[in-house]
């Protein structure tokens, strides 16, 4: 497609595709995607991510927080002899297993967003299971993670934005979806993208009534639709070739 022009902004010498072409454009949609600017300088060495899983475990009697669940078990030992330790739960996040304290009442959007620090996929958007912007994958099948409880999950795997941003399997998904201005204000931009992989991984040659069928679920209040159809064809080919 041909580059876009406004004649309105001739000789102005800036747009928004030259600034996404530009380091800011790559900033603003690291910013998007819940990926720090300076991603490829923060990424986590022990798991790949965009930013560090942050578990933590918590006394429920005094509300101490600890970093490691042996020291929650030493804390019991010493001061609550006569409590049963809370107990975890397995998950695996993104490729990597941890055994975390969940109370029975958290989303699983909840618990990726402020137990974890997961904040790409799993914001809080409609919080009714209507928008989308939350999806995830589990067990490789898209949800919503804001209508799961996270105790449906143990045992399961779950992928976020932040997970497929930091396999470069899918980097021209996102180079594409950021140059052809697919995100604007960027709250469905995570789970348009996690959605696309989806796709992408059943179906590696979609038309174009197949990308806007899976998407329709995906609401985006910019109404950037056509721009996330040609993110997507536009990506197809070079991931194929990776």
């Amino acid at each position: 497609m041909a580059e876009e022009t406004n004649p309105s902004r001739q000789g102005v010498g800036f747009s928004r595709r030259s600034f996404l072409k530009s380091g800011g454009g790559l900033a603003a949609g690291a910013a998007l995607f819940g990926l720090p600017a300076s991603a490829e300088l923060r990424r986590d060495p022990l798991t790949g991510l965009y930013p560090r899983v942050e578990v933590h475990y918590t006394c429920p009697i005094e509300g101490k927080t600890y970093t490691s669940y042996d020291d929650l078990r030493a804390h019991f030992a010493a001061s609550h002899q006569q409590e049963a330790v809370p107990g975890t739960m397995p998950l695996e996040i993104n490729g990597t297993s941890y055994d975390l304290q969940i109370e029975p009442h958290w989303t699983l959007q909840h618990l990726l967003q402020f137990e974890l620090g997961l904040t790409g996929s799993a914001k809080t958007m409609c919080d009714r299971g209507a928008c989308g912007a939350c999806t995830v994958l589990i067990d490789d099948k898209p949800a919503l993670s804001c209508s799961v409880l996270a105790v449906e999950c143990e045992g399961k795997s779950i992928e976020t934005i932040e997970g497929i941003a930091a396999d470069p399997h899918w980097t021209p998904l996102i180079h594409a979806w950021m140059k052809w201005e697919g995100s604007q204000c960027g709250y469905c931009t995570p789970g348009q993208i996690v959605m696309a992989k989806y796709l992408l991984s059943t179906n590696p040659n979609p038309s174009e009534d197949d990308i806007n069928q899976l998407l329709a679920g995906n609401l985006c209040r910019c109404g950037t639709y056509l721009r996330h159809v040609e993110a997507i064809q536009e990506a197809i080919e070079q991931i194929g070739e990776a």
